[in-house]
């Protein structure tokens, strides 16, 4: 029996990071952006790059080993998938979510044991420094980077909430946490009839006003500043929380719900969505990974299933909901007062 047994997998996940930081590595140095314009020979893409000559060809055939990279002959090109996603100067660029795992992620979870044993993050926090968001939201230049990141990860889930959700039943929209504001800019672009607003920090304006702007949609989204915790969510037919209810504890959580069901009015929506876990917690491992990742990055936040989120809103007075997948990883809970 023993003799069918294969370590395969266990080495392939024990060394995951020598993939992951190769990727991680390509993306910070712009490669998959350099091969947008057309195939590269070696010697031409590694002058480009500056590569070093012992590095280069092990460097880019591994890409194409893993997928990354395609080659014939001596010269390298984009697969269809990273010409589409890794491209920065393409609208689909989703490697603002990898670029903040090269900076910041890929060293923080060296630590995951000592997180694992203590429950404490261990971001720039752990050494006395200020929070996550107080650092992100202090700098304009990763803040940006950061909601950049989260356009990345959520785009494609939002254009299905966009299709899918039952809008024709609605008028109007406000977005809790909007960032760049993609989630409410892709909700317009399919369903013309409605208005909408973006909820978040004061900081995040300017960000949000370039991208709707440069999306043609500033004449139906309007930008409220504010704070979740210390403002009132404004008043609208659906609230929708993308990626914000796993950033905090169960009592924030429980709070953000609560204030969701005082904003909409008796047939009005509530909207959240991102990495739900699975009922039975073993199959959505993206899902639970992020949950780890919220050890790491926050103080309380955790990733939680479907049937958690469903017991919160009822708890909180919505009177039917429903869970629905979206993309990939992420899908959606939905709760109607």
């Amino acid at each position: 029996m023993n003799e069918q047994l294969n370590p395969e997998k266990i080495l392939q996940t024990g060394l995951a990071f020598w993939a992951s930081k190769t990727l991680l590595s390509a993306v910070e140095m712009g490669l998959f952006t350099e091969l947008s314009s057309g195939p590269e020979s070696l010697n031409r893409l590694s002058g480009r790059l500056g590569l070093h000559p012992r590095s280069a060809r092990d460097f880019l055939d591994a890409l194409v080993a893993l997928g990354f990279l395609t080659r014939t002959g001596d010269e390298y090109s984009n697969t269809p998938e990273t010409e589409l996603f890794l491209d920065r100067n393409k609208p689909s660029y989703l490697g603002g979510i990898l670029e903040m795992a090269n900076h910041r992620l890929y060293p923080f979870w060296n630590n995951l044991t000592e997180a694992l044993r203590t429950g404490q993050p261990q971001n720039e926090a752990k050494s006395g420094g200020p929070e996550l968001f107080e650092i992100l939201y202090a700098d304009p230049a990763r803040l940006k980077e950061f909601l950049a990141a989260m356009s990345g990860i959520s785009h494609g889930a939002n254009m299905k909430i966009a299709k899918t959700f039952p809008w024709k039943e609605y008028r109007t929209f406000v977005d809790v946490g909007t960032a760049q504001g993609d989630l409410a800019a892709q909700i317009v672009l399919a369903n013309p009839h409605l208005r909408g607003e973006g909820f978040d920090l004061p900081e995040v304006a300017p960000i949000f006003e370039e991208y709707i702007e440069d999306l043609g949609v500033r004449d139906r989204l309007t930008f409220v500043p504010g704070s979740f915790f210390t403002h009132d969510i404004p008043p609208a037919d659906v609230i929708l929380m993308g990626h914000i209810l796993h950033d905090w504890d169960l009592p924030a959580k429980k709070m953000l719900i609560r204030k969701a069901f005082d904003a909409v009015p008796t047939g009005g929506a509530l909207v959240v969505y991102e990495a739900i876990i699975d009922d039975d917690r073993s199959k959505n491992a993206f899902g639970l990974m992020m949950s780890l990742n919220m050890l790491i990055e926050t103080p309380g936040g955790f990733d939680y299933t479907g049937a958690d989120c469903v017991r919160w809103m009822l708890e909180a007075g919505f009177t039917s909901t429903w869970v629905e997948e979206l993309v990939g990883p992420d899908s959606m809970v939905v709760g109607i007062k």
